[in-house]
């Protein structure tokens, strides 16, 4: 979709601007030579005023209001799922399509749940709003999906070790300061987390449910199935906050109907779309964090037969979720929209 010539006609709105994702969405669109006609950055009244930069020029930010959405083909929105609640109906009466990276609409019916590696035609069939998957879930599915199109996947358990650029730039700081604070002999202040990450590993903070999983867990659970088109897939995942600054990983188990050759699923995603392969065995070198901040692809490693079950697969992979787990998705989304012609309000939304 890089290389398609397409007109630079397009009037796009992007909506939290000044957080990490939001960032990372207007560094993509100008890296990517998005088909800009021109671009409006949208903030809370407290981030309004602030400059960002784009293709040289300083941009301002301004506070969404009830008017921001005049003239506006697409919305980019990354702003908390309570500020997409208010704001993603009204942009879609005013006639534009929202790509929206909260939880807030991902499980509704009538909202397709799209990663392009895996069900770029789900996007089609949009009423004006389009969800952008928890960032594991995205990770996940972009890796897993070669293989259950060969042999149809069972079970998965997961176990996600989860960076503090998951819950924002105030997180990556609130870590750095710890660090700083624990080196020196301090006492670490926390108040994004409700521990210290710093030196420190702790499970997923999202809410408990009744169940024992919390929210995050569950996430992984019900959006893997939807993107996958079935329930018959049976997800345990642990999901963990460790202290890296950016980029998930996840050790993965998987379970088929019969057995999954090693070699053959090191070739599949060898040449599977958005995966970096990457494995040394000799150096014990599989993906790391450090080294998979800011790339595209899922790298996936340390591909290995289960030596508890038959049927088993072990996977390791890493992934910005940042970019790919958040930004990059979402404007592989728009990318898809504008190539296949789908960025549009339908009629029938427009006249509710």
């Amino acid at each position: 979709m890089e290389d398609t010539i397409l007109p630079k006609s397009y009037r796009v709105a992007i909506l939290g601007s000044t957080g990490a994702v939001g960032t990372e969405l207007l560094e993509l669109l100008e890296a990517r030579n998005f088909p800009l006609g021109d671009l409006k950055l949208l903030a809370s009244p407290r981030s309004a005023g602030t400059t960002l930069s784009f293709q040289g020029e300083s941009l301002t930010v301004e506070a969404v209001t009830e008017d921001s959405f005049h003239n506006v083909d697409l919305v980019l929105a990354s702003a908390g799922g309570s500020t997409s609640k208010l704001w993603a109906p009204k942009a879609v009466q005013a006639g534009a399509v929202v790509i929206d990276n909260s939880s807030a609409f991902r499980m509704m019916a009538d909202v397709p749940l799209v990663v392009p590696e895996v069900n770029p035609d789900a996007a089609q069939f949009h009423q004006g709003i389009i969800a952008n998957p928890n960032c594991t879930t995205i990770l996940m599915s972009v890796a897993l999906w070669p293989l259950h199109c060969v042999q149809p996947i069972k079970r998965v358990v997961v176990a996600t070790y989860q960076s503090a650029s998951g819950a924002g730039a105030r997180a990556m700081e609130e870590m750095k300061e710890q660090a700083r604070a624990i080196l020196a002999g301090e006492t670490p202040k926390t108040d994004i987390f409700p521990y210290p990450l710093a030196f420190n590993l702790f499970p997923h903070n999202s809410a408990l449910t009744e169940i024992g999983y919390c929210e995050e867990e569950l996430k992984m659970v019900n959006e893997t199935r939807k993107i996958f088109g079935t329930q018959d897939i049976h997800i345990s995942p642990t999901c963990i906050r460790v202290p890296v600054m950016r980029a998930h990983s996840e050790a993965i188990n998987l379970e088929f109907a019969s057995p999954f050759p090693v070699a053959k699923a090191r070739e599949l995603l060898s040449h599977a779309p958005g995966v970096t392969l990457l494995e040394d065995w000799q150096k014990n070198y599989f993906p790391m964090p450090m080294e998979t901040s800011g790339k595209d692809d899922v790298f996936v490693g340390r591909i290995r037969q289960d030596i508890s079950h038959p049927c088993g697969l072990e996977l390791w992979i890493s992934g910005d979720q940042i970019r790919k787990g958040a930004a990059l998705n979402a404007v592989q989304i728009a990318e898809l929209l504008v190539a296949k012609n789908w960025l549009k309000v339908p009629a029938s939304v427009l006249k509710v």
